[in-house]
């Protein structure tokens, strides 16, 4: 395993990154099943773990907390997230005020429940989850230096944030003498390619590690979505079925770009979730890659992707087929500005 620098934390890190969103009610229920996933993925040499407090209500966090526990901690480089509500979940509309966003007191609190769960002293990186439009970045930047400073966290960093966000987060870390966001974690796939035209570069100049989530679009990539599997039923296509409904002429255009793909792997001799994995390390300014699963098997298919190296002509090919900077079919991870509401558009 070759490590990499994460940004200017001075931590290295592996280029596949164990993502345990999965964990929990979310996905597998089993603590023990995912005790041994979590060790089987370390014992690999994966020392990057990233888990958020949302994440089945705080369940992920437990578990991956049993896993770490006792010497297994310290070779560990663990990323945690705050944000949303977690008893309600991301997508809540009808949110409690002073349990969510990115305020000093949800900061301070989020950080002490998330060491409880994690059963750790310390947390490696303690993310935001989402921008809040809502509290300036100096309050929320002062609060993760106190953090530092508390010895609560070794470094910080955001989730999704658009890259006018992150320039905005430096110049006020410069002019305040605080420490800036060290890390940034946004979507990418060779199906969602947004990040490249302006964050990405963002990322590289202001020296942040990046670690990309999704790198296999929810699974679009994984090879399980192809003109000959037909219509899913189960898994991802159960919890979000409108996503992977194959009736939709912008899902029909996801299977077609799959079969081209299949065809680039085949030349390349690896499986098309490896060519996935690998186009997203080939990018200079991504740091780590976040790897989902949700069983043993999923995880093992996909370890030694961080070994594969594509030839040019099968990056030209991908390149052809989603160009640089553009999305296949609208991006519903995207954050967007509630810039766009009508309510602040209209006098």
């Amino acid at each position: 395993m070759k490590y990499k620098p994460l940004g200017r934390t001075g931590m290295l890190v592996s280029p596949l990154c164990l993502g345990n969103m999965m964990f929990g009610a979310w996905g597998n229920s089993d603590h023990d099943d995912c005790v041994r996933i979590i060790h089987h993925a370390l014992d690999y040499g994966i020392n990057f773990v990233d888990t958020a407090d949302v994440y089945s209500a705080g369940e992920s966090e437990v578990i991956t907390g049993k896993a770490l526990k006792g010497s297994r901690r310290d070779a560990v480089i663990l990323a945690t997230k705050c944000h949303f509500p977690i008893d309600l979940g991301p997508f809540a509309t009808d949110r409690v005020p002073n349990t969510w966003g990115n305020s000093r007191r949800h900061i301070m609190k989020s950080c002490d429940d998330s060491l409880r769960r994690l059963g750790t002293d310390w947390i490696d990186v303690f993310q935001l989850h989402r921008p809040d439009p809502n509290v300036p970045i100096d309050e929320s930047l002062s609060a993760l230096n106190d953090l530092v400073h508390m010895g609560k966290i070794r470094a910080f960093g955001c989730s999704t944030f658009p890259a006018e966000h992150l320039v905005e987060a430096a110049w006020v870390a410069d002019k305040n003498n605080l420490i800036p966001f060290s890390t940034e974690q946004p979507p990418y796939s060779i199906f969602v390619r947004w990040i490249e035209r302006d964050l990405l570069p963002t990322c590289k100049k202001l020296d942040m590690g990046t670690l990309v989530w999704s790198p296999l679009n929810g699974g679009w990539l994984s090879g399980a979505y192809r003109k000959s599997s037909g219509q899913r039923n189960e898994g991802r296509a159960a919890r979000a079925p409108a996503r992977y409904d194959l009736s939709d002429p912008a899902n029909q255009q996801k299977v077609d770009i799959v079969e081209s793909l299949v065809e680039i792997a085949d030349g390349e001799g690896v499986s098309l979730a490896h060519l996935a994995i690998a186009w997203v390390l080939h990018h200079p300014a991504v740091t780590s890659a976040i790897i989902g699963p949700r069983v043993l098997e999923h995880l093992t298919t996909l370890l030694g992707a961080e070994n594969v190296t594509l030839s040019t002509e099968a990056l030209d090919r991908i390149d052809a087929l989603v160009p640089p900077g553009r999305t296949v079919t609208a991006d519903e991870a995207k954050w967007e500005t509630p810039a766009l509401s009508r309510s602040l558009r209209r006098v």
